[in-house]
This record gives structure tokens, C-alpha cells and sequence, in this order.
């Protein structure tokens, strides 16, 4: 039966749809090329002076010698059927051939990772290479970077000149392609490790526990300790059981110790700390062997106007309230008695939980017969409330 002429087309019409189709891919795959652009292609060919590379175009391209270099100028070894990435130098020479640049196109790769890297805060590997003015010429991801000195890592920073042919890690904080500009910081790839580590330390410590660590800085407060990669807080009343009156007397940057953890501040990533917690408290063995009603001898350390601070031992130390001086009114105890002193005293109140001993010089003689007990208004017990 003869086919439906209406749903068939003739020979020389399937001839010229096949043509035009023909005609429209080689269009859209010969689109035209301009400098600059990066291509895929394969090596055919390769030559002492160029390399041939077919990059699907009616003509092949050629990449030069010179335009053949690794990160550090070297030559890369090309082998027929290797595929490339080129970026094209010029679109058509005078022998019709497209002029490529296998330098130029990983030039360009090098850029867009370096991109990628600033926009992701990925941290690269660099190396420092020279000193410049303001900071540090370095080798970071192919490319020629800069690292200013004001973002050397902590490290660093005491020696900086110690950083020269180093590799270290860092964030890329700048990319200028039109200027030819990499910045890098140092400071910044610290400060994001500083935090995972001590994201990971907080997660393994718990208040109570005792744990080595490193003095990393004083204060007039405190010192600060790090405690692999958590800094804490030593306050000054923590560091001794003893009066400290200045923290460099007793602690120094890079000291080893160990500390007690007191408080944790997951949200802030701090840490409240004590030295001497780690020992025994003094006080407790000093009032285990002196009860109430003892008689002890001590040393005077500081006189004030309400009473005098007599020390026992490093750590232990008593109130003398004025009041329990003299049973004679004593209008200024200043003029009575000099630190430096050793006096006997009378215990007459403790009470251990705020650390606190009420002394009594005047209890070690009986009151005189004309004495007369002063007023529930006037009258003190010798305690540290009156302080």
C-alpha cells in the first residue's frame, strides 16, 4: 500500500532539514572565541616549541613554550591525549591558528580558588617567603599573597622576623584580581583553631576537676591560663591562701600549674579558676589544733583603725578588734602596737566557713575591779562584722 504522501517527506526536503541542522550545531559550537576565555581541549601533538591542542574548533590551537609552566615556572610534561584547560591569547594568528596559554589558564584557576577560599574562610597553606614594607611577601595557593604584620598569628608575633621561610596556615581576607592583590591572615586561621580547640577542650572538663596548664598572660586581676586551648581566669584571691599583693610576685608567663576548675561558661568559653584550691586549706589544720579559748602567738601584719590583722601562719590570719585590745578605750590603735610584732592573743570566735578567727589581747588579763561592762549598744564581740 503506498505511504501517505502527506505524512512523508520527500528525500530532498529530509536533505535540507539534515543541512540546516548541520549548519545550526557547527553554529553553536564554533561560537566565536575572544581573549581571555578559558577552553577545554586534548593535547594532539607536542613539539620542542609548542604544543598542539585541539580545542574542537576548525583550526587547532597552539600553546607556545614559553606559555608552559608550572606553579614555579618549570615546564609540565604534556603527552598526547592529555586533556587541558587553555586560556586564549589571541583567537586566530596569521597562520589561522588560535594562540593558547596553559600558564595564563591555571593563573586564572589559582584566582577562582582563591576566591572560593576568602568567600568559604577555607584555610590555605602558605609560605613565607620575604620581609616587605608593612609585612611579608608569600607563596599561597599559586600565586604571590601578602601577609601584613598586623595579622602575624600570637606565635609570631614576639619574633616576627622568626616567621621567614615558614609554612604556615592562613585565612585569604582580600582578592583583587584587577590589582593583582592576595591578602592573607595568619591571625585570623589562630583564632578560628583557637576556637574548635577549645570548643573540644570545654566538652571534656567539668567543675572540680583538677587539670594542668600554662600561665599565658598577668593582670593586675588575675592570671590567665590556658588549658589546651581554653583560656581561665585565676583571680588574685585564688591564687594563694595567702595575701597577694601584686600577681607577678607569685605567678610568671609560661609557668606550669595546676588548677582547680571553679565555673563554666560554655556560652562565653571561659573558665573561672583556683590555684589554691589545689592544696589543703591552712586554715583548717591551724583550727583543728587551736580551738576557741586557745592562746597563740602570731605576728602583727597590718594595723588599721578598727583593729589589727595577726598572722599565724602563711594563709592563717585573725581579726583583733580594736575592742578586744585594751580594756582601756583605746582611741587609736595605730599608736599601740606596729606590724612586724609577735603578740599572744586569745581565740574567741571562729567560724571556718567565711575563714574568719575573732582574737582577744585583753582576755589574757583579768579586767581591772573598777571595770564596768559597756552597753549592749556600745559592746563588741571582737568579730569580723564590725570590720
Amino acid at each position: 500500500m503506498p505511504e501517505d504522501e502527506g505524512t512523508m517527506a520527500t528525500d530532498d526536503e529530509a536533505y535540507a532539514l539534515n543541512v540546516e541542522e548541520y549548519y545550526r550545531l557547527a553554529s553553536d559550537h564554533f561560537k566565536p572565541l575572544n581573549y581571555g576565555d578559558i577552553v577545554n581541549g586534548v593535547v594532539v601533538k607536542v613539539d620542542r616549541d609548542e604544543v598542539l591542542v585541539d580545542v574542537g574548533y576548525k583550526a587547532e590551537g597552539i600553546i607556545p613554550a614559553k606559555e608552559i609552566s608550572g606553579k614555579k615556572g618549570d615546564p609540565i610534561k604534556l603527552n598526547p591525549g592529555d586533556h587541558v584547560s587553555v586560556f586564549v591569547l589571541q583567537p586566530e594568528n596569521e597562520d589561522g591558528h588560535i594562540v593558547l596559554s596553559l600558564r595564563r589558564a591555571r593563573m586564572e584557576e589559582f584566582w577562582v580558588h582563591a576566591v572560593e577560599s576568602m568567600n568559604t574562610a577555607a584555610t590555605v597553606e602558605a609560605e613565607v617567603k620575604e620581609k616587605n614594607k608593612g609585612g611579608y611577601i608569600v607563596s599561597v595557593l599559586g600565586l604571590r599573597g601578602f601577609l601584613p604584620a598586623s595579622q602575624i598569628g600570637k606565635y609570631y608575633s614576639a619574633n616576627m622576623d622568626a616567621i621567614i621561610g615558614k609554612k604556615i596556615l592562613a585565612k585569604v581576607i582580600e582578592v583583587d584580581r584587577r590589582r593583582n592583590r592576595l591578602i592573607i591572615s595568619q591571625k585570623a586561621a589562630e583564632e578560628e583553631d583557637r576556637a574548635k580547640r577549645r570548643e573540644e577542650a570545654l566538652k571534656k572538663l567539668n567543675v572540680g576537676d583538677v587539670v594542668k596548664g600554662i600561665v599565658s598572660s598577668l593582670t593586675q586581676y588575675g592570671a590567665f591560663v590556658d588549658i589546651g586551648g581554653v583560656e581561665g581566669l585565676v583571680h588574685v584571691s585564688e591564687i594563694s591562701w595567702d595575701h597577694v599583693k601584686k600577681v607577678s610576685d607569685v605567678l610568671h608567663v609560661g609557668d606550669e600549674v595546676s588548677v582547680k576548675i571553679l565555673k563554666i561558661d560554655e556560652e562565653k568559653g571561659r573558665l573561672s579558676l583556683s590555684l589554691k584550691q589545689t592544696t589543703p586549706d591552712p586554715m583548717d589544720k591551724f583550727i583543728e589544733k587551736h580551738p576557741v579559748g586557745s592562746i597563740c602567738e602570731g605576728v602583727v601584719k597590718r594595723v588599721m583603725k578598727y583593729g589589727a590583722i595577726v598572722e599565724f601562719a602563711p594563709g592563717v590570719e585573725g581579726l583583733l578588734h580594736v575592742s578586744e585590745a585594751s580594756w582601756e578605750p583605746i582611741e587609736d590603735l595605730e599608736q599601740q602596737m606596729e606590724p612586724g610584732t609577735a603578740c599572744q592573743v586569745k581565740i574567741i570566735n571562729i567560724d571556718p566557713s567565711r575563714r574568719r578567727i575573732s582574737l582577744s589581747l585583753k582576755q589574757l588579763t583579768a579586767p581591772p575591779e573598777d571595770y564596768e561592762e559597756m552597753s549592749a549598744s556600745d559592746s563588741s564581740d571582737g568579730s569580723y562584722e564590725e570590720m
